[in-house]
């Protein structure tokens, strides 16, 4: 008896030193008031291509995720796709009742370009899916629940890669005439409009290191190409709001960009900059400087390094004539996806290949071992850089006004108790409040995801929700995880409760 109250001693111990080192990881002091302000926005979010499923419901046309995924199932980690996903195209009713349980100020969703548009093109307008969008939004706005909406979310139709998706300029009038479409349908209810969702990803993986669709392998030269046509496609669209519908409807329109923050071991200011400037920067200058234009560090490292490649030009295109003042200026706020952040330093040798971004930005990237890791092997709780990363957007970009559209924590699935995913929300969520205490202009907080979704190339295996999702079941039930009631607290309260 002795013995084994002994063990258990100890167990119980162990298991609170555990669950306090823990809780050292993932957290972050208060600074300031505790009350988030009285227009402070609270919302989840969610993406077209990994909720909706229907993939060919109702007219709606194939998408190069469709096309991936029925292609090549085996670069999908469970080989699975977006077919039926979570089924919210057909089960919307479930989701609201879950947007309602958390009591959230708005919910931000993304329109599926080729549901709208089966051919991405408006001679193949689709009645039904401009219904669908409609009775999604009324059904929102009944409910006290602002709809905030995105654009495009990776799902770019099929037919317009087939003449070259981004890296068409041709692209940039396409997407015009589809905004167009959203604003004459649906801007009189909708009040915050997202173009794009993080640029830098998709063109990356989808014309640069051929990781996503189109699967398009041209890093150095494709992918910058694509970041160029989406901010001037981004310009165009805010234009045409600002000209046509602005006055009218008083909405806002901006761009969603993702970034982690970067940290250096020896306090290297420098690196610290460039590192920021190839990744925040590289979309952000170019729309929130007084400036415009691509960074300074990297039109100048690009250039050089296209001239040692005997090129007659830079592989980073230039905003030449009306362009860069038609995309300066051109957001009315920036919507902040933060997961994550790095140490960063100088290179110890070229990295990538040649040409390529790695080895333009030529610098090494390293984690903390002590830094809590989630299901995901690229995901750590690092909740000081988000606080840096919105205070490195107040000095760099005259404190444009900021939402954070994306904010998140996965599980593997094994069950409702999601104690990190709360230790993650109540630290991030205390970061951007020391953020907003040290005056960042932080207007909306929402968290990825309200259910659990497919992961792209992760499919299934990773789960982002604040409710799980019954993937077995023909109904797709949506069950509360733990994480669900503690979000609806903060939302109640506006403030952070204590964890448990």
């Amino acid at each position: 008896m002795i013995k084994l109250w002994s063990t258990f001693f100890v167990v119980t111990l162990l298991t609170c030193f555990v669950a306090n080192n823990v809780a050292e990881q993932c957290s972050l002091s208060a600074k300031g008031s505790p009350n988030f302000p009285a227009n402070f926005s609270f919302g989840v979010a969610t993406a077209a291509y990994q909720i909706e499923g229907g993939w060919n419901a109702d007219g709606k046309g194939p998408s190069i995720w469709d096309d991936f995924t029925h292609s090549d199932p085996e670069k999908i980690r469970d080989k699975s796709n977006g077919d039926i996903a979570a089924d919210s195209y057909h089960r919307f009713e479930q989701d609201l009742q879950a947007l309602k349980e958390l009591k959230v100020n708005h919910y931000r969703f993304s329109i599926a370009w080729s549901r709208i548009y089966p051919t991405g093109d408006i001679s193949s307008r689709n009645q039904k899916a401009i219904d669908y969008y409609n009775h999604v939004i009324d059904k929102l706005i009944a409910n006290g629940i602002k709809p905030m909406v995105t654009m495009f979310h990776y799902d770019l139709p099929s037919e317009i890669q087939k003449i070259g998706g981004f890296t068409n300029s041709l692209l940039i009038n396409q997407f015009v005439v589809y905004a167009i479409e959203l604003f004459e349908n649906y801007g009189d209810r909708v009040k915050t409009w997202i173009t794009f969702n993080e640029p830098y990803d998709y063109c990356h993986n989808g014309y640069g290191d051929a990781t996503y669709p189109p699967q398009v392998y041209a890093p150095g030269v494709a992918d910058y190409l694509c970041i160029d046509n989406t901010l001037k496609a981004h310009a165009a669209a805010y234009r045409s709001y600002q000209s046509r519908f602005a006055k009218t409807q008083g909405g806002k329109v901006g761009i969603t960009l993702d970034s982690r923050y970067f940290f250096s071991k020896t306090n290297d200011e420098d690196v610290i900059d460039r590192a920021m400037q190839y990744n925040l920067g590289l979309l952000a200058h170019p729309i929130f400087s007084k400036t415009g234009g691509y960074p300074d560090v990297m039109i100048m490292d690009i250039g050089a390094n296209s001239q040692k490649e005997g090129r007659i030009r830079s592989r980073l295109p230039s905003f030449k004539g009306k362009w860069r003042d038609i995309v300066k200026g051109s957001a009315d706020f920036l919507g902040l996806n933060y997961y994550s952040s790095r140490y960063i330093k100088p290179a110890s040798k070229p990295n990538g290949v040649s040409p390529s971004w790695e080895r333009d930005f030529n610098c090494d990237a390293s984690i903390d071992p002590k830094w809590l890791r989630a299901a995901s092997d690229w995901l750590y709780c690092v909740p000081e850089g988000l606080e840096g990363i919105l205070k490195f957007i107040r000095d760099e970009y005259d404190n444009v006004e900021v939402i954070i559209t994306e904010n998140g924590w996965s599980d593997d699935g094994t069950g409702l108790i999601d104690d990190d995913r709360i230790r993650y929300l109540k630290s991030h969520l205390q970061a951007v409040l020391n953020a907003i205490n040290d005056g960042c202009n932080v207007r909306g907080y929402t968290t990825w995801s309200l259910i659990d979704n497919f992961e792209w190339l992760r499919g299934y295996t990773e789960k982002f929700g604040l409710y799980a999702v019954n993937m077995s079941s023909p109904n797709r039930e949506r069950t509360a995880k733990k994480s669900a009631g503690y979000y609806r607290e903060v939302i109640q309260k506006r403030q952070i409760p204590s964890l448990f």
